[in-house]
């Protein structure tokens, strides 16, 4: 309706993300999520992360550690094409950073086309074996930023499956249905329709903080999840 509105939640100045950030809008690595006791072991080596999250008493090793990727510096350069403008990002994390494996080499993209899409595109390429899992993590609020609650938006996610936590949030290595349960998205529900259900998996997170497992996960790109807001 020619209305524009802020519909991603952030701070207005930097000291505010240097001391006191939920990774509004981070680029999250080397590692998104958490790892338990901070520990992982790879080709028969054990490897020591710091600890820098310990929800209901489990010490873990969150969003890449102390200084993950969000709190680093990273080079900047203007992208501009003909049909979409952006901001290319990109660092080295060094063999051992955060107790990491490997010199790992980041490029991140985001793009506006003039569609009116926003294209995020990662590429990493190491030189030993190491764990990746990067993400970005913005909040999105439709209704935009101070306009209420997320409650009521329409949320749909093509997975038929999840993975169960455990306490301190932590997957349990399990991979379970979603069907029957108030985590079950294939078909479309307002995320506060359920969020208040008394399930022991929304006990453990508070809500809903789980990984989906997409039922086109083999490599090729689609959609994943739509949201909407009425």
């Amino acid at each position: 309706r020619g209305i524009r509105e802020d519909v991603v939640l952030g701070f207005e100045n930097l000291r505010k993300y240097r001391t006191k950030s939920p990774y509004f809008g981070a680029i999250v690595g080397r590692f998104a999520n958490r790892i338990a006791d901070g520990t992982f072991t790879l080709d028969g080596e054990e490897y020591n992360l710091p600890l820098n999250d310990e929800p209901h008493g489990v010490p873990c090793s969150l969003h890449g550690g102390k200084k993950g990727f969000d709190s680093r510096i990273w080079r900047a350069e203007v992208v501009e094409e003909d049909d979409r403008h952006g901001l290319t990002l990109s660092r080295r994390s060094e063999d051992g950073e955060e107790g990491y494996p490997g010199n790992l080499d980041v490029t991140v993209t985001y793009l506006l086309t003039e569609d009116n899409e926003l294209h995020v595109e990662y590429e990493a390429e190491t030189d030993k074996a190491t764990p990746i899992n990067l993400t970005q993590h913005s909040y999105f609020n439709l209704k935009g930023e101070g306009a209420g609650k997320v409650l009521k938006h329409r949320l749909q996610i093509m997975a038929d499956h999840y993975t169960p936590i455990k306490k301190g949030l932590v997957p349990t290595g399990e991979v379970e249905p979603v069907e029957g349960t108030p985590l079950d998205f294939t078909e479309e529900h307002t995320i506060g329709e359920r969020v208040e259900h008394d399930h022991e998996q929304l006990r453990l997170g508070s809500g809903y903080d789980h990984n989906y497992v997409l039922n086109d996960g083999a490599g090729e790109m689609g959609t994943a999840a739509r949201v909407t807001d009425p």
